[in-house]
């Protein structure tokens, strides 16, 4: 067979091949190594193959013409084995087992399996053709297929085997079972006709590089489909190639494991995984801010790109503004606004209905910030008025509403509840390519929601009761920059707590009669609402004190009195057996620390420039003259208001005009970084130096250098609440005041009268003199009557006018009376009574004082502003009749 071209291929190969072809190297027949000879026609050798030596390592010279059971058999076996020599002679077949040896005299040390057939010789004679095998290597063929046929027939996975050509030679029934027909029905197949073509060109190249390089390939993933289902599997390949007994490559082997439902496994786990990062990032992140807007992002922040593509979140418009129940709540038609959006796609919002039309809704865009309705019929407002999550396809199509690149495949509408109620809507959108979202993450989604939406409700609740402390906190200072007669104020407050903005420190401007001001700086102990609300107590108590017109300690004795009767909840005088019980007493305990606090307070006088202080455990002020140094006044300190006991003290300073004067509280000086008197050194210096472009203290404003100080002390500590309040003294001029002792007799009356003209008329104010005539004769004819007690027309004593001019007219009249006027109503038949009656008509305001010598009363006039007319003295007198 030599003259066959060598490398044809078998007949299975190719329908055009060749009958008779060569062996390739390294084929069965090597591998079990088969050996002949033949018998002549007188029973011995007459041929002996070369593969016969060499495999009974007997020659031929030394086999040809023996007898083969007299060289081959043991002697005690021979006699048999010339009777199946004769047999086989006389024309029978024979196949058996046969011990051999090598040469004669050794042992034997194989069996060999040899088959007799009978033949014709030359010469018309019967002889026989005999083959020889070894019958081990038959034995381990045998096992090796029967151990080849179970595992394939019987391996619970695909097993396929592919040939040289990448088709397969052969099938396991569990692959047939799989994929249809018979396993014989799939000899012959390619890749091609189980998978598309993508995931046969993997497959094929995978086959090409196992059979070219002889390395495996273990877990290559296919996906497909099997007939008769339309869900997709995934199966995990194995395959290793296969080589003859030579080494020659006759194919490869695959084993496919379908791996579907370990992948939906793994991919669960995998999502739980990732859900349960999510929302601890979602634990982690959210909640920290009590800031609407900054929560929403915080949401958006752990949902995008991790969750989804897009994402927005929009809050009921009336709640955050601080309604409690917006119009349309629970219908879901209220108007919302967009707080937070996110892209990690593109810089676009996510598309939302305009009108209820079901599929027909045109999308258009929601910027943040904008306020929207959700159409009554559409699914969000469904979202928000059953409190339950909507999926919303993506429309298909050159219609859908493209996102900058990407197409939005499906949004999850998810309400916000917090505490059974409905807050907002959050919406999480997955664009075309991404995987659609399941149940799972809809349960996810909800989670999401729900934890940021009662971020959320926390955040509105501590906003809405921020915005209420900062109302209390604004209504107890001075509303606006005050004003005073004689002084330039600037004011200060800077909370310690930033988060609620309010404390317990408070400073006032309060404007008392005859021009003078009233300064108050004061410390309630401790932070927070509770001392707010305490030094609102204290706050207005101090304003009904000063508007007694009490002199400093006074006011101070007072306040402190008040002070302990807010401490205690049986009064400052409460019954002693309620503060003896342990709750009452514990309670008072803590009320008394609260209501503990310091005050200063100051009245100047800006006709005579003086300025009298009162000190209840406060830090002392702090003066600056034009041109010195700034210094501490000493003002005696007397015990913080509250505690009781102890008298207040108060001393009078005369303050030059351009002075400046400081009061403040001790978050302004007072640190754990820095010891309290380093930062009263501190702000005495900043005091102090001026500014580079100022030449002197008096052309620095008053506002700048109020901002000076506070930047050059550390009042970022947040460690205690900062008031300061300062004032530059200006006085009144000379020329505003008008000032004249009368003597105690009828005719000072009408001198009262005559001097108030010519003051007016000096002063420009014609329109106020019939007024300003009457009410002054009014007062020193009081003061005539029962100032001193000297009866009318009698010589002795002595009476005072004044008149200020300033933002107002006011004018004063001094007796020695003690006894306080009294406004009273006159009845038809009365003379008189009616002059007090007449001055609250026609004044802005009136009203007494005591002095060390007698007492003050006064009165008020607006002065005219060209547009009010002045009153009518007359029509006033009518009204009293």
């Amino acid at each position: 067979m030599s003259d066959i071209p060598a490398g044809a291929g078998t007949p299975d190969e190719s329908a055009d091949a060749p009958v008779w072809q060569s062996s390739p190297p390294g084929s069965i027949y090597d591998y079990i190594r088969v050996a002949s000879f033949a018998l002549g026609p007188d029973g011995r050798i007459d041929q002996w193959s070369e593969r016969a030596a060499e495999l009974l390592g007997i020659s031929a010279p030394e086999a040809i013409g023996k007898d083969p059971v007299e060289a081959f058999v043991p002697p005690e076996l021979r006699d048999h084995g010339q009777r199946k020599v004769a047999e086989i002679l006389d024309g029978r077949e024979w196949v058996g087992l046969l011990p051999f040896r090598t040469s004669a005299g050794a042992r034997p040390h194989g069996l060999a399996e040899v088959y007799v057939m009978p033949a014709e010789a030359e010469g018309g004679g019967r002889g026989a053709v005999c083959i020889v095998v070894d019958a081990r290597v038959l034995r381990g063929i045998e096992t090796d297929l029967a151990a080849s046929q179970a595992v394939f027939g019987q391996s619970p996975m695909g097993f396929l085997l592919f040939g040289t050509d990448l088709k397969i030679l052969r099938a396991n029934e569990r692959f047939a079972a799989v994929f249809g027909g018979t396993a014989e029905s799939h000899r012959g197949a390619a890749p091609h006709d189980y998978l598309t073509p993508v995931e046969a060109d993997r497959l094929n190249g995978a086959l090409r590089k196992v059979l070219d390089t002889g390395s495996s390939v273990t877990d290559l993933q296919l996906m497909g489909t099997v007939p008769g289902e339309s869900e997709r599997r995934r199966w995990s390949v194995n395959l290793y190639r296969l080589h003859s007994g030579s080494g020659r490559p006759i194919g490869v082997a695959g084993l496919a494991t379908d791996v579907t439902r370990r992948r939906n496994a793994e991919r669960e786990a995998a999502s739980a995984r990732r859900n349960l990062a999510l929302l601890n990032a979602a634990g982690a992140r959210m909640g920290n801010s009590l800031d609407l807007e900054t929560t929403a992002r915080e949401l958006l922040d752990v949902a995008v790109p991790q969750f989804c593509d897009l994402a927005s979140v929009d809050l009921y418009q009336g709640l955050l503004t601080g309604d409690e129940t917006p119009p349309g709540l629970a219908d879901g038609s209220a108007e919302l606004r967009r707080v937070a959006f996110a892209s990690a796609v593109a810089d676009a919002p996510v598309t939302l209905p305009t009108r209820a039309s079901g599929e027909n809704c045109e999308p258009h865009a929601i910027e943040v910030g904008a306020v929207h309705r959700f159409p009554f019929n559409s699914a969000w407002a469904d979202a928000l008025r059953t409190a339950h999550p909507k999926v919303v396809p993506g429309r298909d199509g050159d219609e859908a509403p493209e996102l900058g690149a990407a197409v939005v495949q499906s949004t999850l509408a998810v309400p916000m509840v917090a505490h059974d109620t409905v807050v907002g809507l959050a919406q999480f959108s997955r664009t075309k390519g991404s995987e659609p979202f399941g149940e799972r993450d809809t349960a996810l989604a909800v989670d999401l929601a729900a934890r940021a939406a009662v971020c959320i409700d926390n955040a509105r609740l501590y906003r809405r009761e921020h915005e209420r402390a900062l109302i209390l906190q604004r209504s107890l200072l001075p509303p606006g920059d005050p004003e005073a007669a004689g002084l330039d104020i600037a004011c200060r407050y800077l909370p310690g707590n930033t988060a609620t903005e309010v404390g317990g420190d408070w400073f006032d401007v309060i404007q008392l009669p005859g021009h003078r001001t009233a300064l108050v700086v004061g410390d309630v102990m401790g932070r927070g609402l509770r001392a707010a609300v305490a030094m609102g107590e204290l706050r207005t108590a101090v304003r009904t004190l000063a508007l007694l017109d009490l002199e400093p300690a006074e006011v101070l004795s007072q306040l402190d009195e008040i002070a302990r009767g807010l401490g205690s909840p049986a009064g400052a005088y409460g019954d002693t057996r309620t503060k003896r019980s342990t709750t009452a007493g514990s309670r008072s305990s803590d009320l008394s620390e609260v209501y503990l606090a310091t005050c200063v307070y100051a009245v100047y006088d800006p006709v005579t420039r003086r300025c009298t202080f009162a000190n209840a455990g406060h830090l002392p002020p702090v003066l600056v003259e034009p041109g010195e140094s700034a210094l501490m006044l000493e003002v005696p300190t007397g015990m913080p208001l509250g505690v009781g006991g102890e008298p207040f003290e108060e001393i009078e300073v005369e303050l030059p005009d351009g002075a400046l004067l400081a009061l403040y509280t001790d978050g302004l000086v007072e640190s754990r970084d820095h010891p309290l008197d380093e930062g009263l050194q501190a702000f005495r210096t900043a005091l102090t130096d001026r500014p580079p472009s100022a030449e002197t203290e008096d052309s620095s404003p008053l506002e700048d250098l109020c901002d000076r100080v506070l930047a050059s002390l550390d009042t970022r500590h947040g460690e205690d609440d900062i008031a300061l309040l300062m004032a530059r003294v200006q006085g009144l001029p000379a020329e505003s005041v008008g000032d004249w002792k009368l003597p105690t007799e009828p005719k000072s009356v009408a001198r009262a009268r005559e001097l108030t003209r010519e003051q007016l008329t000096a002063w420009g104010h014609e329109q106020l003199v019939d007024t300003a005539e009457l009410l002054v004769s009014e007062l020193v004819t009081n003061a005539l009557r029962y100032g001193a007690g000297i009866p009318l027309g009698e010589p002795g004593g002595e009476i005072r006018l004044r008149l200020l001019l300033d933002t107002t007219l006011v004018c004063e009249v001094w007796d020695g009376g003690l006894v306080q006027p009294r406004r009273r109503r006159a009845r038809d038949t009365d003379e008189g009574g009616r002059g007090l009656q007449l001055v609250g008509l026609l004044s802005a305001g009136w009203g007494s004082r005591r002095t060390p010598r007698g007492k003050t009363v006064w009165f008020e006039l607006a002065l005219p502003d060209g547009e009010t007319p002045a009153a009518d003295p007359v029509e006033a007198l009518l009204s009293l009749y």
